[in-house]
């Protein structure tokens, strides 16, 4: 199972210093989320992901452009799929071969962070021109699809051309925290989640995708997610917000080694 560290909300962090001065693309504007890709990489990490919005409030330009040249873990661009962007991603495939990997997910302009995935059934067309357009890319690229954890969207997803399917687990992490992680007392509402997130996660690996997980994980209700009762046949995880909140505390490496020993370890309780 592989680690992908989302390092957008370190991007974040800078951008409540140096947003309103309009020079948070700047070299000096910290914390640089490249440096944080690098503390990333030393922690453990096996994907450093990106997301790259469309009016650019998180990562910059010159963030990818040097991410692209210097990461030396997979390199996974998180974006919409608006025109301009594929062609992006596109073009900075054919410039250096990076990035490796694109995960596809809805954008909203007053979200702070992606919330619902992507409704590949609903836009099925549009959906498979951009995944062809890069799969076609130079070298070709492994294109995944962030969806929520219905069947229908993984079948959509599936006939739309995507290599993986990264299923939205938010709905799983808010249930988890309103119950306080007791689903033997009163958390129904927390094993229909995780139902569903099985049930999603059987059919696209019996359709031969790659089963991804992601949004809202954390220290403490991941391991239960993974355990006996849980999701199983997950080949990665991708985390950013818990990690780095936790690198207030610890720092980013340590805290990317916290998670990285934690999914080592194996399944937790169920």
């Amino acid at each position: 199972m592989l680690l992908g560290v989302n390092i957008d909300h370190v991007a974040s962090l800078r951008q409540a210093r140096y947003r309103a001065s309009g020079d948070a693309g700047g070299a000096h504007a910290e914390p640089d989320p490249v440096r944080a890709a690098h503390e990333a990489e030393l922690g453990g990490a096996d994907i450093v992901t990106a997301h790259l919005r469309e009016d650019r409030r998180h990562l910059h330009d010159r963030d990818l452009a040097l991410l692209a040249q210097l990461v030396r873990a997979r390199l996974n661009l998180e974006m919409s799929m608006a025109p301009a962007m594929i062609e992006l991603a596109v073009r900075l495939r054919a410039a250096g071969g990076r990035p490796e990997m694109v995960t596809l997910v809805p954008e909203g302009r007053n979200e702070v962070t992606t919330e619902g995935g992507l409704d590949v059934a609903g836009a099925a067309a549009p959906c498979a021109a951009a995944v062809a357009s890069l799969k076609g890319a130079a070298g070709g690229l492994c294109v995944s699809a962030f969806i929520d954890p219905d069947p229908a969207q993984v079948e959509a997803a599936h006939g739309a051309g995507f290599d993986a399917a990264e299923l939205h687990t938010g709905q799983y992490a808010n249930a988890f925290a309103r119950c306080g992680g007791d689903a033997a007392a009163h958390g129904a509402e927390l094993r229909r989640h995780v139902a569903r997130l099985i049930e999603a996660g059987h059919r696209a690996r019996a359709l031969g995708m790659r089963l991804n997980l992601g949004h809202g994980l954390n220290y403490l209700n991941l391991p239960p997610l993974l355990g006996p009762r849980g999701v199983s046949g997950v080949a990665e995880l991708h985390i950013g917000h818990a990690i780095v909140a936790r690198a207030v505390y610890t720092g980013l490496r340590a805290a990317v080694a916290d998670m990285r020993a934690l999914i080592r370890a194996g399944p937790g309780p169920g």
